[in-house]
Formats: structure tokens, sequence, C-alpha cells
């Protein structure tokens, strides 16, 4: 028997590899299920600029959207910012872009700001924004070359040209922050609101 305790089955209300792999790390079967949204309109059409905020009304929307198609179902949706300093960075459309964001991160702190959001019957029940803070190295062109070669097609799937569980931990000098903030699901406070839920078995 596995851990979760809803009577109509988990969603996650994403296609992200490390979401799915945090999930199913920690225990839970789960339906993956795209969100249908315009994510750039609706962060336009709301005219927010904090970072945090940014990510936690793309969750929230997110997991609203599902849920409307699944009203029965706990739909977990979550959105990750990267923010240095003011400027919010976007997934590089290819290797240039991907060359143009590493030049402007390394040797610099950014944040990660991740939010989760939980929908139930096509309403928030719960949400939650966690930060890390990332210092990269300083790089030459050279290494960020060597790093982009390495990294193939993979810099164009993560905000900043980056997958820290993979080749992308070789940008970086320090950490601070958990994993799961890192990978865009912030899986403690989630895992403690199913709990006060008693949704999850352990």
């Amino acid at each position: 028997m596995g851990l979760w305790r809803g009577t109509s089955p988990l969603i996650l209300a994403s296609q992200s590899s490390a979401r799915k792999m945090l999930l199913a790390n920690a225990g839970f079967e789960f339906e993956s299920v795209t969100a249908d949204i315009d994510e750039r309109g609706l962060q336009a059409a709301s005219k927010l600029s904090n970072p945090r905020a940014i990510a936690l009304l793309l969750a929230c929307e997110k997991a609203k959207a599902v849920s409307a198609l699944h009203p029965g179902s706990y739909v977990i949706g979550a959105d990750q910012t990267l923010a240095l300093g003011e400027r919010l960075f976007n997934k590089p459309a290819g290797r240039p872009q991907a060359m143009a964001q590493l030049r402007d991160l390394a040797g610099n702190s950014h944040e990660l700001n991740s939010a989760v959001a939980v929908a139930h019957g096509g309403k928030i029940v719960f949400e939650d924004v966690s930060v890390a803070r990332m210092t990269m190295r300083h790089m030459t062109e050279a290494q960020l070359s060597a790093y982009l070669d390495a990294a193939g097609d993979a810099v164009a799937t993560s905000v900043g040209g980056y997958q820290l569980e993979g080749l992308g931990i070789h940008l970086f000098e320090r950490i601070e922050g958990d994993h799961f903030t890192i990978l865009g699901l912030p899986l403690l406070p989630l895992l403690a609101f199913l709990r006060r839920e008693r949704l999850v078995a352990v």
C-alpha cells in the first residue's frame, strides 16, 4: 500500500522530470497532467514584479487550471523564478542566450524562488514559497563554452541555463537552501500540509 490517503489520485500539474522524481522518491503514486496556461501572459496581466509573487501566482494558476478538470483530486502546482537582483531570467532560447545568461550570473549570487500550491475543488488550499541563494564561480569564456558543449540541449530546458542535479553543479562555489527548493518543488512544507490534512500515511 502506498503513502497516499486521499480518496482520489494525487495530481502533479507539471511534466518536469525533476518534480516528478522528487514526488516519486518521496513514495507517492501520482498522475502528471500538463497545466494549459499562458504563463507569460498571466505574468504580464498581473503587473507583478516581485519574483516570489510571480512564482506563487503561476504555481496557483497551474494548480487551479488542472483542479478545474479534476475537482475531486488534490492538485500540486509549482513554479520557479530566477532573480539576479531586480532582473528576472527565463529559460534561454538556445545556446547564444544561455551563454549570455551565464556570463551575467558568473561571479554573482542569484536567488531561486520556488513556489508550490495545492488546489482542491478548483480552489487553493495551500501555498508556500521557498528561496535558495546560489553563488556561481567566476568563469572564463573558455570554461563557459566547455560547460555548454558538455551540457548540450539541456541548457534550454532550465532557467539560467543549468540543471544543478546534472552538469550544472560545476558552475557553483556556494549554495544556501535545500535541494528540493533548488529543483523546483519545496517538498518539506508540502509534506507538512499533507500530514496536517491526514493525506499521507507517515
